[in-house]
């Protein structure tokens, strides 16, 4: 059996974060590199094999700043409700407002980020709709765990990635500029830049056993 080296691998699984403040928008990142990242996404798992998964790689300024238009255009109405609703539940949180400063500067600097991976789909989740497989939530558990897989390899090679999708909203006008069909679904907006600084440390979450429910659902106000 082949052993890991598991100190390592739960480094990466466990410090790979949405990176906005820290990406380095000066330094070019080699399209091998993105190459790379992608092959390795490509042997995630998949329904039935069909490896739908496409990958539209934006590194040109003109075709990024269409993708950074559309994602501000959606931004500033979603944020300001954000803001509202954050702020009259916890409004000492010294961490939904690092989220938020952190959000508002990938918003800015978006089309100077080095590359935006648009991650793509054949077909949409309506076409499992009507089939005996897992409905909309098969069709998103096929090509999800692809660009995971491109965000783990991204963080292993000493690149930021973060999971963007507020230009969805304006999917078709970015789509008409990529050349995207209408009968490809965008999934995301991933930007992919080398990071500064020296590493990334895990985050705060819930412990695993008040997440974890043996065998029957238990409400446990959290």
């Amino acid at each position: 059996m082949t052993q890991f080296d598991l100190k390592q691998i739960d480094h990466l699984l466990s410090t790979t974060r949405a990176v906005r403040k820290r990406l380095n928008l000066e330094k070019p990142v080699p399209r091998e590199l993105i190459l790379d990242c992608v092959r390795l996404s490509t042997q995630a798992p998949a329904g039935g094999n069909y490896q739908k998964w496409r990958w539209v790689i934006v590194d040109d300024p003109s075709k990024k700043r269409v993708i950074a238009e559309a994602y501000r255009e959606a931004y500033a109405p979603y944020i300001e409700q954000q803001k509202g609703a954050v702020e009259s539940k916890v409004p000492e949180s010294s961490t939904i407002g690092k989220i938020i400063s952190s959000s508002d500067y990938l918003a800015e600097i978006l089309e100077r980020v080095p590359v935006l991976a648009i991650p793509c789909s054949l077909g949409s989740p309506e076409d499992m709709e009507a089939g005996l497989g897992g409905g909309r939530q098969g069709w998103w558990g096929s090509v999800l765990p692809a660009v995971w897989s491109y965000m783990l390899a991204a963080r292993s090679r000493g690149l930021g990635t973060a999971w963007t999708t507020l230009h969805l909203r304006y999917a078709n006008r970015v789509g008409e500029q990529l050349g995207i069909p209408e009968t490809v679904t965008q999934l995301a907006c991933i930007p992919t830049a080398y990071y500064t600084g020296d590493d990334f440390r895990p985050g705060t979450r819930k412990p695993a056993e008040s997440v974890t429910y043996w065998n029957h659902w238990k409400d446990t106000g959290i």
